[in-house]
């Protein structure tokens, strides 16, 4: 229940914030999710930026800043802004929902954040298959949709996540400044991962195999 990314040892990274009560409400939101990860991927800027990318007005663009802002989650930019134009960044660069008392405590908040995020992914996603026939032909192999349906007992499901997340930790992270540092030749790559359990609703009859040969849990 995380979009924060972990280093192999399975700590948080040290610009990470972990979500409490407040923090999950004032992220209960689709608009406020895709707020923050455009500030984290793309670095400073304005409403008005922000509310022609997002597809929204400029009003309701700093409305949802300011709320952002009230919960920690972004902050004026003194450097850039001014007197006519009011600049924001990001205060950290991924978001953590890791205390299960909290999703107990707060279950519509959580839901609501959890369905935000995976909307954002969705639009990421459907952003990508738009544009993938016109990417440069080198960027056309490297598109891929796939899916695996696993047997696996609570700590093995653990233990991928783990693994998953080590191996993605040895690449390179993107950021606003990422671009300087990076070898040529080098472009943006969204890898959204998903562990969805599936608890079986009904249990198998003993000797029985197939379909139709199941009966409805009690």
């Amino acid at each position: 229940m995380t979009d924060a990314t972990k280093r192999a040892d399975g700590s948080t990274e040290k610009n990470s914030v972990v979500l409490d009560a407040k923090g999950l409400r004032a992220l209960a939101h689709p608009l406020r999710v895709q707020l923050v990860e455009v500030l984290r991927s793309h670095g400073p800027s304005t409403a008005t930026r922000l509310a022609e990318r997002l597809g929204v007005n400029s009003g309701t663009a700093s409305y949802h800043l300011r709320q952002l802002g009230a919960a920690g989650f972004v902050e004026e930019d003194a450097e850039r802004g001014n007197a006519r134009e009011r600049w924001w960044r990001s205060v950290h660069r991924t978001t953590e929902l890791s205390d299960r008392s909290l999703v107990d405590q707060e279950p519509e908040a959580a839901l609501a954040y959890l369905q935000s995020v995976a909307a954002t992914y969705t639009l990421r996603t459907q952003r990508t298959l738009n544009e993938v026939h016109t990417l440069p032909e080198a960027w056309r192999g490297t598109f891929d949709m796939s899916d695996w349906s696993l047997r696996l007992t609570p700590a093995e499901a653990v233990s991928l996540r783990q693994e998953l997340r080590a191996v993605v930790a040895r690449y390179r992270a993107d950021g606003p400044d990422a671009v300087a540092h990076a070898p040529k030749g080098a472009q943006r790559v969204d890898l959204i991962t998903h562990i969805l359990p599936e608890p079986d609703t009904y249990v198998r009859p003993e000797g029985r195999t197939g379909h139709g040969a199941t009966t409805p849990a009690p």
